[in-house]
């Protein structure tokens, strides 16, 4: 590899280019676009393979440096022009509005949005209108392929099954303490929500306090990568994009993992069954993790 190439790889390069993009971006900030729609979780649900495949649509124009910019949940201190320095030009928009005849939409994808306590109401304050895109899978394989990614990524020292045992005591006052201090991160809340997290329907009805049920459209991961034009094709109406053709249907980060006990995964289904009762009782529909027993599922991000 060559010095030029080590160099572009290099986390201390990549991370003073982002400062110098960055630093220009708040200089034209007032002149750049801001997201029409926010892809705002699950966690290890599919938001990568979402946010790739909506990027290739030619009216979309993704964020310029990252897949998620993690203003409304950890960096909102930092001021709305430093948000939108993370966006395109409308100059950029108004090209491609001329080539296609369609305003472009941009977008960022954080899965911790749809989390954090703070972060619904700080979206609909600086993007009144936004759209939000929720993706939602099996909530037990979503706990742990979470475990997994915090394993990995070395925000997490225990094996799942104490990992579980520790989380009340890990979250206890966690929320509290980020809606007292807007400030205050926490890493616990942030890396260790793993049954939490998957309590979807709690996440759901906030939601919808905030955004109201118009703006939010939920996805099922596991039909998304077995049936992807049709969630694609329900995601672009949503959106109000026309149809352009298909892009390419990928799925990204998924982890490889050794297979669950089947006596946790039967205590876990358990825990999460009366919550996903009230999820197919909100949604009007039922969910693919409870219909499709035995059935292998993806293993998203």
């Amino acid at each position: 590899m060559t010095l030029t190439a080590t160099l572009r790889r290099s986390p201390a390069v990549k991370r003073a280019v982002q400062a110098v993009t960055v630093t220009a971006g708040r200089i034209t900030s007032p002149w750049r676009m801001t997201p029409a729609f926010l892809v705002i979780g699950g966690q290890r649900c599919g938001t990568t393979s979402m946010y790739r495949t909506l990027s290739q649509h030619p009216a979309v124009l993704k964020a310029v440096r990252h897949k998620g910019v993690h203003y409304f949940d950890t960096d909102y201190d930092k001021g709305m022009a430093w948000y939108r320095a993370h966006f395109p030009l409308q100059r950029t928009a108004d090209q491609v509005e001329q080539r296609l005849g369609v305003r472009p939409q941009t977008f960022e994808s954080a899965p911790y949005y749809m989390f954090h306590p703070l972060a619904a109401e700080r979206i609909e304050r600086d993007l009144p209108g936004v759209k939000v895109i929720v993706l939602l899978r099996d909530p037990v394989e979503r706990a742990y392929s979470a475990h997994a990614h915090e394993l990995a990524r070395g925000y997490e020292d225990q094996d799942f099954e104490t990992a579980l045992a520790l989380e009340d005591s890990r979250l206890d006052g966690e929320a509290e303490r980020l809606i007292a201090d807007p400030h205050y991160r926490s890493h616990a809340h942030q890396h260790h929500g793993y049954l939490q997290r998957g309590r979807y329907i709690d996440h759901l009805e906030r939601l919808e306090k905030v955004f109201g049920r118009d703006r939010i459209h939920v996805v099922d991961s596991h039909r998304f990568f077995t049936e992807p034009e049709p969630v694609y094709d329900d995601v672009l109406e949503f959106l109000g994009l026309p149809q352009a053709g298909y892009p390419t249907f990928e799925q990204h980060n998924a982890r490889p993992r050794s297979p669950m006990p089947a006596e946790l995964r039967e205590r876990l289904e358990a825990h999460f069954e009366p919550y996903d009762e009230r999820l197919v009782s909100w949604l009007g529909h039922p969910v693919s993790w409870r219909t499709s027993v035995g059935q292998p599922e993806p293993l998203p991000t």
